[in-house]
């Protein structure tokens, strides 16, 4: 699942392409000027020969010219503007076209990777699972509260398992409206096939088409890229791929509790929750751990962390997959 090198330069000329574009259009817009407007050229050209100009001069050691330079610059440049206006023309018409104007379509802000280039990463590595063809069918239109019956009810709250299901489904949904606005994190456990990958599922599409970075991992697989990166410090991939952990929008770790746990995961997973949680990116945990479980295998520590920083979502009911198994074999 890690972003391999070829990857990374296949996004990067993905970027390369759309400076092209940017830079064609740049040059038709010059061209669409020129034609209706040909003094606007004859000022772009004098302002070339007053550049070359006032150069000389300072070269020269003429003290004045960048300053008198400055002045005949700013004539020109007003000049420009009122000819733009005149002609029908917007007064952004010659600036660059960005697909982003946040990093300019070069992929980074300073030295860090943009947001479009985390979103570019998520959906390559959805094209390469396939996450992207369950998205397709695990999604909040296709959610159905049927499965959850007001008759199945919790022995210790009284509460209904439909109840609880309404309750999550409604949380899910503000947590995507607000996800831009409001730091959140979710924790979502309880019994098998009650809907918890479904409603995480459910999360990430809308936050995808949002152009939010999400990454996906089983449990199992999370912890084998943590220990990957951890021991081998050249493994790239690997290594990309913490960073995405670490860096993403959204972090999903489904199924917690199905990998084999030991120190080494127990740390992992306390660093990378608090990480984020001190970052500020948000967290889905989805688990058919109960909550006592969850202290015995990661701690009080990671225990604490979640309870005060998660929204916790208990689901509970019959195996819905089973329950489709015996929909289906009654149509037939």
């Amino acid at each position: 699942m890690g972003l391999k090198n070829s990857q990374y330069q296949a996004i990067m000329r993905d970027y390369e392409q759309k400076q092209l574009r940017s830079h064609d259009i740049l040059i038709q817009h010059h061209k669409d000027v020129y034609e209706k407007c040909p003094e606007f050229q004859i000022l772009d050209e004098s302002i070339s020969v007053l550049s070359i100009q006032y150069g000389k001069r300072l070269l020269n050691g003429d003290d004045k010219a960048l300053e008198s330079l400055r002045e005949e610059l700013e004539l020109l440049r007003r000049r420009k503007h009122e000819l733009l206006k005149n002609s029908g023309f917007s007064s952004d018409y010659l600036e660059p076209v960005y697909e982003c104007p946040d990093c300019r379509d070069t992929g980074y802000i300073g030295n860090q990777k943009c947001h479009c280039f985390k979103k570019a990463i998520t959906e390559l590595l959805y094209e390469q699972s396939n996450l992207k063809d369950i998205l397709k069918i695990e999604n909040f239109d296709r959610f159905s509260l049927e499965y959850y019956s007001e008759n199945f009810r919790e022995p210790r709250s009284g509460r209904s398992s439909l109840a609880a299901a309404k309750e999550a489904l409604q949380t899910c949904k503000d947590f995507v409206s607000a996800f831009d606005s409001r730091f959140q994190n979710l924790f979502i456990y309880g019994d098998v096939g009650v809907g918890k990958t479904f409603l995480s599922n459910c999360i990430s599409k809308e936050l995808i088409e949002s152009g939010f970075s999400v990454i996906y991992f089983s449990a199992p697989a999370f912890f084998d890229i943590l220990a990957q990166s951890a021991f081998d410090k050249s493994d790239t991939d690997a290594q990309n791929m913490r960073e995405y952990i670490y860096d993403c929008d959204l972090l999903v770790i489904d199924d917690l509790g199905t990998e084999y746990t030991n120190p080494f995961v127990t740390s992992q997973f306390f660093s990378c929750i608090n990480e984020r949680i001190l970052g500020r990116r948000s967290t889905i945990i989805s688990t058919n751990l109960s909550l006592d479980s969850l202290v015995d295998l990661y701690t009080e520590r990671a225990f604490s962390r979640i309870t005060s920083n998660y929204i916790m979502l208990k689901l509970f009911g019959d195996d819905i997959r089973i329950k489709k198994k015996l929909l289906n074999r009654e149509e037939q």
